[in-house]
């Protein structure tokens, strides 16, 4: 199968790499960047033949699977977004509130256009989306691709894995629900029994792992289910405010590209930092998009039915947004692409927040000044329509893609 990574001068994509199997008979790394395609291309061992070029159209032409891992104006674009917001005393992480909006303008029209050239050269190429703001780009793309892009995060993953470690069970089936960056675990099933309640009256149990001690004991039983880690921002937002990671990062990797750092070091340094200003850190799980990505994959190219939590459109699975709303929920995989499973309910102020944010989305992805405007003024972390405006003026001043905007 020839898969095609487009953003194939990431950071992240040797971890693709190494994740590959033989399903993988050909290798394309797409970029806008030569130079930084060179330096990734020199990271990867072994593996199936690789390929890297600049022309889209000729990254797509026969392409099985395409990865979509794409950062439109780069890091130095995050840490713009980054600053911008937080000089206007609000959030600026790169998919949560105003950073968030930012980025989205930025990406949903490249999105766009790359999903018209998929679905003209690779009609029959199903393409998974690593890119952020993740439900936002998938939903963008599935106007043009319908059911055949598939929105991928390591998040619930991991958290599910976190919540089923501290339940000390091995199998279990996982009432998951929301959107990206924006969801709820609410059950723990095994054989028939939700052990969830359990583990929120155990004290001992939910200081164990990642989110217990990040919300703590007394709001999760408050809440009755378990956040997604990117809740914090919504939760305790004062606390979050001022992390200046995409600066960080910028710098940092720029090290790796003009070949003063190796690969490895820099990749060991960016994970032992992230998010360690709001939480300790454990083990990494083995794990990340790469694992969620291949796992996919194989499910669809196999016909191997596996279910996994994926951002696919939402159809009758939450009452609180409409059916070709992309939503984050478990589904099960197979040769035919991703079906929702069924979810319970979400409490109102979960339904209330998927709500709120998903109206946010829809007005990035329209474009116009006046949607964008009210895309900042109406977004639960952006608590002023004149911040908003400024916001929006700032931002069109700084990114060159956003200057339509001004």
């Amino acid at each position: 199968m020839r898969l095609v990574i487009l953003g194939g001068g990431g950071f992240r994509v040797p971890l693709v790499h190494n994740a590959l199997d033989e399903h993988i008979t050909e290798l394309v790394l797409h970029d806008v960047d030569p130079r930084r395609l060179d330096a990734i291309r020199r990271v990867l061992r072994g593996g199936p033949p690789v390929t890297t070029t600049t022309d889209l159209d000729e990254a797509l032409r026969g392409a099985d699977f395409v990865f979509s891992a794409i950062r439109v104006g780069g890091l130095a674009g995050r840490a713009i977004d980054e600053e911008v917001a937080h000089a206007h005393g609000v959030l600026g992480q790169e998919t949560v509130g105003a950073g968030g909006i930012a980025y989205g303008l930025r990406t949903a029209p490249v999105a766009d256009a790359i999903a018209r050239r998929v679905a003209e050269l690779a009609p029959r190429a199903w393409v998974v989306n690593f890119t952020n703001p993740a439900g936002l780009v998938t939903e963008v793309m599935a106007r043009h691709l319908g059911e055949r892009v598939i929105g991928i995060c390591d998040s619930p993953l991991g958290l599910c894995r976190r919540a089923a470690r501290a339940l000390h069970v091995a199998d279990a089936a996982f009432d998951y629900a929301g959107l990206n960056h924006l969801g709820w675990l609410q059950g723990v099933h095994v054989d028939g029994e939700d052990l969830l309640p359990a583990l929120l009256a155990d004290d001992e149990a939910l200081a164990g792992f990642e989110e217990g001690r990040l919300f703590g004991a007394e709001w999760l039983r408050a809440l009755g289910v378990i956040p997604n880690e990117y809740l914090h921002y919504y939760y305790s937002t004062r606390e979050a405010m001022g992390d200046n990671r995409g600066a960080f990062l910028l710098a940092q990797q720029q090290r790796f590209y003009d070949g003063d750092v190796d690969w490895e070091t820099t990749r060991l340094e960016r994970e032992a930092t992230y998010m360690a200003q709001e939480r300790e850190r454990d083990s990494l799980d083995g794990g990340g998009y790469e694992h969620v990505a291949m796992a996919l994959m194989r499910a669809i190219a196999d016909d191997r039915p596996t279910r996994l939590i994926l951002n696919v459109p939402n159809g009758p699975t939450l009452s609180a947004v409409d059916e070709s709303a992309v939503v984050e929920v478990p589904c099960e995989v197979d040769a035919a692409g991703a079906r929702p499973l069924p979810v319970s309910p979400l409490p109102d102020h979960a339904a209330g927040l998927v709500t709120s944010v998903k109206a946010v989305d829809r007005l990035v992805m329209e474009g116009t000044r006046s949607a964008a405007l009210k895309a900042f003024a109406l977004h639960p972390l952006v608590d002023s329509v004149a911040t908003a405006r400024s916001l929006l003026d700032t931002y069109a001043r700084r990114h060159p893609e956003l200057a339509h905007l001004s």
